[in-house]
């Protein structure tokens, strides 16, 4: 039987970021396989949307060494890197409590990367007081991850506010027309805002992985 899987060990030294398992689609089997060639190896990994059910499903002898986060269905084997700076560069801001996974699943990566950030929630515009009483703080920080659904004008009104990078992830939460966070998506593309970057929905890892390009690249 051919394989099914070929881990890129080398991609860190490519691009400065590891390699990362999506799970969503993949049988138990497979990620078993991944999860025993990576042990073998001694290679860390990170692994974005493994849902519970397939975790629970996997072998003692595979999730024992597996930091694993429900709320993000993120799983981490082996050790973070070792954070690059001591006070967090990075700060993650949702909208609503709803935006809570995805910008966890953002924050998790961040801390896999060696860039621990800070998560501040709930201070969409709907209550726009709970954002500005955090602005002074949002103003430290090099990277802003701003996670939004509905119309994600959280973003818009961080980029007439603070200098720092802002990375936008519009989330598919919201009613009927938010038709599943293409109504985010596209008032994020078409914002007011200059220079605010905008990932697909609900992607809250490729938004850490621009992220963790920035801080790589500009040392404090």
């Amino acid at each position: 039987m051919s394989r099914e899987f070929l881990l890129d060990a080398s991609r860190r030294e490519r691009t400065g970021l590891d390699e990362a398992i999506f799970c969503a689609g993949k049988s138990v089997a497979q990620l078993e396989a991944i999860l025993a060639d990576a042990s073998n190896a001694g290679r860390r990994l990170l692994l974005t949307r493994l849902a519970p059910e397939a975790r629970a499903a996997l072998p003692a002898e595979r999730t024992a060494g597996l930091d694993y986060d429900p709320v993000s269905r993120t799983a981490i084997l082996g050790a973070v890197q070792t954070p690059v700076a001591d006070e967090p560069r990075a700060g993650v801001v949702t909208a609503g409590s709803s935006d809570v996974p995805v910008a966890r699943e953002a924050a998790r990566t961040l801390l896999y990367d060696g860039h621990p950030c800070r998560e501040i929630h709930d201070v969409g515009v709907a209550g726009l007081w709970r954002l500005l009483e955090r602005v002074d703080e949002l103003r430290t920080f090099d990277v802003v991850i701003a996670v939004a659904g509905m119309e994600a004008a959280l973003a818009s009104v961080l980029g007439g506010l603070v200098p720092g990078a802002i990375i936008a992830v519009p989330t598919s939460t919201g009613y009927g027309v938010a038709s599943g966070g293409e109504t985010a998506l596209r008032a994020l593309l078409t914002s007011c805002a200059p220079g605010v970057t905008v990932v697909n929905i609900d992607n809250g890892y490729g938004a850490a992985c621009a992220a963790a390009r920035i801080l790589n690249t500009s040392p404090r």
